[in-house]
């Protein structure tokens, strides 16, 4: 069975609710999943998964959550050659070019650690609509289809 591990990072609960759909669209897919919010995660968590997920949202001008500063400085660390990845989460356009720019930081922490990329990233204007669930629905679907190497 495929492991999924989920790590987000919510202020308004927003990222907390794209991991929750998330998790229901890999367990629908028939994978196990481990959902957990960032502070209480460790970067090494993502050796036991195959599919390895960050949900977050991008803090002030463009800078990295306090509660998952920690989890991200961790995860440049880690050797997950192998492993797929994906990054989501969800902001406000009003930030302009800083509008879900924690989740390009996650996307390239990933890439360094050796991961492979198994679908574009999903950034969410404030609270997902039923647009960004479908987006989310196909994100899931296309790293469960990379991870099982189609």
């Amino acid at each position: 069975m495929t492991v999924v591990k989920i790590v987000y990072a919510s202020m308004t609960g927003n990222n907390e609710e794209i991991a929750g759909i998330l998790e229901e669209s890999f367990e629908n897919l028939g994978c196990e999943v481990d959902n957990t919010e960032a502070s209480q995660a460790d970067a090494s968590d993502f050796e036991d998964a195959d599919i390895c997920i960050v949900a977050t949202y991008t803090d002030g001008e463009g800078e990295i959550p306090e509660e998952a500063q920690d989890f991200y400085d961790d995860l440049q660390e880690e050797d997950l050659a192998g492993k797929i990845y994906g990054v989501c989460g969800s902001g406000d356009r009003f930030y302009g070019e800083h509008f879900c720019a924690t989740v390009d930081d996650f996307d390239q922490v990933f890439a360094n650690t050796g991961a492979i990329k198994g679908a574009e990233s999903v950034k969410v204007d404030l609270a997902a609509e039923a647009e960004d669930i479908d987006k989310l629905d196909a994100f899931a679907a296309q790293l469960v289809q990379k991870s099982n190497g189609q």
